[in-house]
């Protein structure tokens, strides 16, 4: 039996549908990131099919902001003031989120975390080294510096160059070329995957073999590695904590085999091998546990209160051995990351899963 909606219930949910609002980069320089948007819909989609959530369905009203901040502001008033969803759900961007209250980030660990970890890595090759970071000028980059900080203690304006690119630039090819001339024998580039093919290139142009990693969101091989020349991708270094399509070790896994198969029927004609697909897939089941959680009590502080206690959620595309946990105090759900390389055709992982502390 399903209940009708309560009168406490959030705005724009009926006994018969819930509303829920998103702002994703469908156009402009963002635009790269419309997949998660595309496969969150696609996921609900499917939800919705099967009966929706205790008999309700899910409307999805995904906009485009052009990943730009006031955008973003202005579309995000008209779904809360003019739409009246319910609540807001995967909305993307750094620098666009903060604009608008920011609140529980979506299925990926903190960059802090890899920023750590792509230091640990590299203080084991060389207890010395001499490492450069790229970092776009936001937040998005600022986290990793604080990543490499943590490491690196008191060593860190000894050890690290930083430069900064804006996310207006047009090109991030000067930076490369001065931290060569530095003799960095660590590169990490923090950058979204415009500049991370620039960077390849460049490194790649000026000979350079630094021990160098890539942002975890700048690593898809049709929108990154391709275009920058999967030869010179060789040894790239990153992270992960998504199944990749392409790694044997997942052939035979039921996760797996259900994301093939929804790909297959919601998103046909899509390359399977762009890690946002995996990304909107969990995020949106994620969303779809903290529905069930909230019962019939869909008011907007129970399903905050949900969100914020997820309890070893396993979602169908995390790695093995990844859970989603959430608490009041803490919004980050992933909190795992492994260490990948490029060898030239798929993402190799090594090492083992390493924790956030």
């Amino acid at each position: 039996m399903v209940m009708p909606a309560a009168a406490e219930n959030a705005p724009r949910v009926t006994d018969s549908e819930i509303k829920i609002g998103q702002t994703m980069p469908y156009t402009g320089p963002g635009a790269w990131l419309s997949s998660i948007g595309l496969a969150e819909k696609a996921y609900v989609q499917m939800i919705n099919d099967q009966g929706g959530i205790n008999g309700r369905k899910i409307n999805l009203i995904s906009v485009d902001d052009g990943f730009l901040t006031w955008r973003t502001g202005n579309e995000t008033r008209k779904l809360i003031e003019v739409d009246h969803v319910a609540f807001t759900f995967g909305s993307i961007g750094t620098p666009t989120q903060l604009e608008v209250a920011y609140t529980i980030p979506g299925m990926l660990p903190s960059y802090r975390l890899a920023a750590r970890l792509y230091a640990g890595y590299i203080l084991k090759q060389d207890p010395n080294p001499k490492i450069c970071i790229l970092h776009e000028n936001t937040d998005f980059g600022r986290d990793y510096t604080a990543g490499v900080r943590d490491v690196l203690g008191d060593k860190y304006a000894a050890t690290v160059r930083e430069a900064t690119y804006e996310f207006t630039d047009a090109s991030i090819d000067r930076q490369i070329i001065e931290f060569k001339a530095t003799g960095c024998n660590a590169l990490i580039a923090i950058t979204l995957p415009p500049f991370a093919v620039q960077a390849i290139r460049k490194v790649r142009d000026l000979g350079w073999k630094p021990i160098f990693f890539m942002s975890n969101i700048s690593v898809s091989i049709p929108i990154v590695l391709q275009p920058a020349g999967l030869e010179s991708s060789v040894g790239l270094l990153s992270s992960t904590w998504v199944k990749d399509p392409l790694d044997p070790a997942f052939e035979n896994d039921p996760g797996m085999k259900d994301w093939r198969a929804w790909m297959s029927k919601y998103l046909p004609g899509e390359d399977v091998r762009r890690p946002s697909f995996a990304y909107g897939y969990n995020n949106a089941a994620a969303l779809i546990q903290v529905l069930k959680q909230a019962g019939s009590d869909l008011s907007r502080e129970n399903i905050m209160r949900q969100a914020t206690n997820l309890r070893d959620l396993e979602l169908p595309m995390l790695l093995p051995g990844i859970k989603v946990n959430t608490s009041p105090t803490d919004y980050w759900a992933v909190q795992q990351l492994q260490l990948t390389r490029f060898d030239g055709k798929r993402w190799v992982r090594f090492g083992d899963l390493v924790y956030d502390e």
